[in-house]
């Protein structure tokens, strides 16, 4: 098999399952009559996203045919468009690494991991280029050191004039440099 090949195979098979809440009864001697449980699908691709939620509907409807139960899978996409995966622009990605620097110095500028984001950002992305990117807003000092989805997160308000001047640069420089490509 062709490395890229391999890569891609790869890439396809790193999704996400996060569940996120269970209900099911009330009492402690009494078997619930249903178990409810939901939560959230990742991936790195829209197809991977597609894939995984074909794959749990199997497997859910599958285990409860073998203990003789019924299930009911409820996605919202059934009523919502399911959120397609986020995915940056390479042009754009160039851009903000190359203003990032220019503005912050290269040492403040870092390349993050790949993350499997659910963000109505990607609806964006499906129609223009696109690209999402993180302020560093961790501060030991003033204990802001957790997660945006941490019931103890808090932004340290420091940052907002970095964020605001950068997204500034971002814009003003793409507009400059593409004046000529944008419809007036």
């Amino acid at each position: 098999m062709h490395l890229v090949q391999r890569v891609m195979n790869f890439v396809f098979y790193l999704k996400v399952l996060s569940v996120t809440y269970v209900r099911g009864g009330a009492a402690l001697n009494v078997i619930p009559g249903y178990i409810e449980f939901g939560g959230t699908l990742r991936s790195l691709t829209t197809e991977g996203l597609h894939k995984l939620r074909q794959r749990l509907k199997e497997v859910i409807e599958g285990q409860a045919g073998v203990h003789r139960c019924n299930a009911h899978i409820d996605f919202i996409e059934e009523e919502y468009p399911a959120y397609p995966a986020v995915v940056n622009d390479n042009n754009l990605h160039h851009h903000v690494g190359r203003i990032g620097k220019l503005l912050l110095g290269s040492d403040n500028v870092k390349v993050g991991n790949k993350v499997m984001a659910g963000e109505d950002f990607a609806f964006y992305g499906e129609l223009i280029p696109g690209f999402m990117l993180s302020i560093g807003i961790r501060n030991e000092e003033i204990g802001a050191v957790y997660s945006p989805h941490s019931p103890h997160f808090f932004v340290d308000e420091n940052v907002l004039p970095i964020g605001a001047a950068l997204h500034t640069a971002l814009a003003e420089t793409y507009l400059n440099e593409h004046q000529n490509s944008v419809v007036q």
